[in-house]
């Protein structure tokens, strides 16, 4: 394991248990424009000085070293995450239609600038349609999501709420969770439903043969 600055390395590495980090963007006039609530995870590949190969990393952001900023505007907002020691620039940026109500992440950009890296990354999206939400309310989704960027990187998101438009208060809307999460909710209610049913099935059978049984017995 490798330690750069305000990121965490594992190579080739299985999912670990991340910190979830909070980050704000205040507006113009002082106010509370976007929050978030999320844990982040880069997999990155890139070209190693000391390996002289190409790596694959996957890499942890740390909060606590983690600065945030951005910018709100009336149909567009954006995010963005440094960890000044290592060089590394993440930002998520937000679209409003304006007509639907609807948002949803529109574009993703990183650099990264990191000591074992021959030449830095640079990565950017500008079509992308993920977090998908409506105005006033936020984004929720605790099931982890793979945002896929560019070919060498994507982005694992975990337990996240995020709202980029209509905060009020300094305080998340109410939550619209994600397909996953209700995708989870489902499955125990259609298993408690299947064992249900099973049971209804072998108490009938068990009724039906208990009547044919008696039915047998006054014939004789």
């Amino acid at each position: 394991m490798t330690h750069m600055g305000g990121v965490h390395s594992w190579r080739l590495a299985a999912t670990l248990q991340l910190i979830l980090g909070n980050y704000v963007v205040t507006g113009r006039n002082g106010t509370d424009c976007l929050l978030a609530s999320m844990g982040l995870q880069l997999n990155i590949t890139y070209t190693s000085l000391s390996q002289n190969k190409t790596v694959q990393d996957v890499v942890n952001i740390q909060p606590n070293m983690t600065k945030s900023s951005g910018s709100c505007f009336s149909d567009s907002a954006s995010l963005r995450l440094t960890t000044d020691a290592q060089k590394t620039n993440l930002t998520f940026s937000f679209t409003l239609n304006t007509t639907s109500n609807k948002y949803h992440l529109s574009e993703v950009l990183l650099s990264a600038a990191w000591p074992d890296m021959k030449d830095a990354v640079f990565a950017k999206n500008t079509s992308l349609d993920y977090l998908r939400g409506t105005l006033g309310f936020s984004y929720m989704c605790r099931e982890k999501q793979t945002l896929d960027v560019v070919p060498y990187l994507s982005i694992n998101i975990f337990q996240v709420q995020v709202q980029p438009f209509g905060v009020t208060e300094s305080q998340f809307g109410a939550a619209e969770e994600c397909q996953l999460d209700e995708d989870d909710m489902l499955i125990p209610i259609i298993v408690g439903a299947a064992l249900a049913g099973l049971v209804l099935i072998v108490l009938l059978a068990y009724l039906i043969g208990r009547k044919r049984s008696h039915a047998g017995y006054q014939t004789i």
